[in-house]
């Protein structure tokens, strides 16, 4: 080798750690991008439920998930797949808003002198899916991540406890004790649709 060659070799050898780092910051980003595009409406839909309807807080639980997730990215080390680690980012980000929400509503009720009517509407009232938000509302964070997880966004348990970091089985045990409470605090619902078909069923 002469020394025109040896030279080319070692600015090559030089260059070689720098083009491999710009290649894998390519490769990262070309994955988020599709990350994004790929579930952002599912991530929106999470995001709503959630937090409880709120479209403009989902909204913003959804935008501040994904720059959180894409500034975190050097840091992803592939323990997991690319989709749970973001759906683990999401789920923190609505509980934080949600714990937000909860300090501000109380302190406005302290300043207004009052607090707004925690009586649930009837089976017939139009109100009916801020009924149903209300019941998840009095579920635990966790049974209240695993049912919307599961039984609303269609996650497997296995992909649901890696989005939440738990055991199968402490999922299973959430969403068990989610179902049993709604059940209950729903109970007057299902009691009216068990009437409505009987009356359907009645000789005129």
């Amino acid at each position: 080798m002469d020394g025109n060659e040896g030279a080319m070799a070692a600015a090559t050898a030089l260059e070689t750690p720098a083009a491999a780092e710009t290649a894998a910051a390519a490769s990262r980003d070309e994955r988020f991008a599709a990350l994004v595009a790929s579930h952002r409406e599912r991530a929106r839909r999470l995001a709503w439920r959630l937090v409880g309807g709120d479209e403009s807080a989902a909204e913003d639980v959804v935008q501040d998930a994904f720059v959180r997730a894409y500034r975190a990215l050097d840091r992803f080390r592939g323990d997991s797949s690319l989709e749970t680690w973001f759906y683990r980012i999401l789920v923190r980000q609505a509980h934080h808003h949600r714990r937000w929400r909860a300090l501000r509503d109380r302190w406005n009720d302290v300043l207004e002198g009052e607090p707004a009517d925690p009586s649930p509407r009837g089976p017939g009232d139009p109100g009916l899916r801020q009924r149903i938000g209300a019941a998840l509302s009095k579920l635990s964070r966790r049974q209240r991540e695993a049912f919307v997880l599961v039984h609303v966004e269609g996650f497997t348990v296995r992909e649901c406890a890696a989005v939440l970091g738990k055991p199968t089985g402490t999922v299973k045990s959430h969403l068990h004790r989610a179902l049993r409470s709604l059940r209950s605090e729903l109970a007057d619902l299902h009691r009216s649709d068990e009437g409505e078909r009987a009356e359907g069923r009645s000789p005129s």
